[in-house]
């Protein structure tokens, strides 16, 4: 880093990566659990294949974000979807690929996918 605008453009590089624009209207949110205990489990993976999936499809709609701990470490890795005007759907035990058919099926068309819901790891 040479200069204080280079560090400008690599913050907001950075911040168009993960999505995370102050001026997000409506849309669709996506929290990935990103505590000790989903690390160690796999949800960087699961973070990184979310956030690629959103930029391969170009969702500007879509925020995908962390946050520590969401309390169900034995089901991790975990992330939350919050779309407007409906229910918030908890994925559990996820991997990479079942993130990628989230993405497909729930964000993009609407579906969620029931057999990976904590509903029915329960």
């Amino acid at each position: 880093m040479k200069s204080l605008e280079e560090l400008k453009k690599i913050r907001e590089e950075s911040l168009k990566k993960i999505n995370l624009r102050k001026d997000r209207g409506e849309g669709t949110r996506i929290v990935v659990g990103m505590a000790t205990c989903g690390i160690s489990a796999g949800a960087r993976p699961v973070l990184m294949s979310l956030l690629e999936e959103a930029d391969k499809r170009n969702l500007g709609d879509v925020q995908v974000t962390q946050t520590g701990c969401i309390g169900v470490c034995r089901l991790e890795p975990i992330f939350e979807v919050y779309k407007p005007g409906e229910e918030k759907v908890t994925y559990v035990n996820m991997t990479p690929e079942k993130a990628r058919k989230v993405m497909a099926e729930h964000i993009v068309n609407g579906n969620v996918v029931t057999e990976y819901t904590i509903g029915a790891a329960e």
